[in-house]
This record gives C-alpha cells, structure tokens and sequence, in this order.
C-alpha cells in the first residue's frame, strides 16, 4: 500500500507513479472528483487533515487478511445482532471535509437491524487497517490521530508480517500490542468477539486448509 501526498491537478493515471511532492491542502471537492473519475475500485483516495492520501490496490494476500476478518467479525456481530462490517472503498464519513476508505468499519445497527445507508455521518465501533509497504506512517500516525479525535471507539492496525494488532482508544499514546488472542468488547453485557491471531494468521498463509 502506497500512501502520498499529492498535487491536486494531478491526473488519475499519473497519480501511482508520481513522489512525494511539497503538501498542499486538497478540497473535498477535488478528492471527490478523483473518487468520481476512477475506473475500478483502486485506488483508494482518502482526505485526512487536508492530506491526500493514495493506496493502490491491495495484494492477494491482503484481501485475504481483510476479508477472513470480516467474515469472523460478521458472525458474531450478526448473531448478537451489534452491526455490520464495510470494507474499502466503502466510505466512512467520520467529520465534515474528511474522506476515509478504510480497509475494514463496523457500522452499529439500528434496533437489532441493518444500520440504514445515508449521507449522515457514522460513529464506528471499529476501524483497522492491514498495513503495506509505506503505509506505516499514514495507518499509524494520520489516520489514527485523526479517529482519535473523532473519538472511534477502537482502531486496529493490523501487521500482517509481524502478525500482529496494535489496539487504539481515543485517549491512548501508545498502543496495546497484541500478538496471542484479541478480545474485543463492543457492547458490554455481551460475550466478547476473541480471535486466536496465530491460528487466524495460520489460515491465511498459502495451501492452509478452507474453514
């Protein structure tokens, strides 16, 4: 994953082979007409404290990591009836004139249901990000001051080579480093969602059986 800051007359095409340029603050307006022009789904463009952030497309071994996740978080948000997982591009609009495309959201439900899809603004009771080449100072430094101040409740940094989760709350200076079992508790009263992160990390290498 490549994260840049880039001039905003910058064309779509030339955007993925372009340095890190002098930053310059980028308009909504303007990141939303790249999000208009693109062909495909890639790459994601994100505007975080008027930085604009670019993310090619994620490898094979990415998408596996993120959607196994979701798969396991989807269960158990579905059977306690808590909410639903979005992943990248999808858009999550935390405050005003900022645009995030997270890997991985989870949107609470309304009542016990499907959280409605609207223009409103959404308060997650998650957000992670798998890290990729070069994203480290944007997944750990940018967008996490910037959910921190949005007050998300958790923010998960996943190092897929470290196998490993770094957990954020709003008010810490450091990460929990995670590197056996993740526990999480979004709703209290509530079993907690648990995930044994060697054997998770275990079934996404290459040849590990289907489950």
């Amino acid at each position: 994953m490549l994260c840049a800051e880039l001039h905003p007359e910058t064309t779509a095409e030339q955007i993925m082979s372009m340095p890190i340029l002098r930053p310059r603050r980028w308009t909504t307006e303007a990141v939303r007409r790249l999000i208009d022009e693109r062909h495909e789904k890639s790459p994601r463009y994100e505007l975080v404290d008027g930085e604009l952030l670019v993310t090619p497309a994620p490898t094979h071994r990415h998408q596996r990591i993120i959607l196994r996740l979701a798969m396991r978080l989807q269960a158990y948000l579905i059977r306690h009836a808590i909410g639903e997982v979005f992943l990248g591009p999808a858009e999550l609009k935390l405050a005003t004139g900022e645009i995030y495309e997270p890997d991985l959201f989870v949107v609470p439900a309304a009542g016990g249901r499907n959280p409605p899809m609207s223009d409103s603004l959404i308060r997650p009771l998650l957000v992670s990000e798998l890290l990729s080449p070069g994203s480290s100072r944007h997944d750990r430094i940018t967008k996490r001051r910037s959910f921190q101040r949005n007050s998300v409740p958790e923010y998960w940094v996943i190092d897929g080579d470290a196998q490993t989760f770094e957990i954020w709350h709003p008010i810490d200076e450091r990460p929990a480093l995670i590197d056996d079992r993740l526990v999480w508790t979004p709703v209290s009263g509530i079993e907690a969602f648990e995930l044994d992160l060697r054997e998770f990390f275990a079934s996404v290498e290459d040849d590990a059986p289907l489950s």
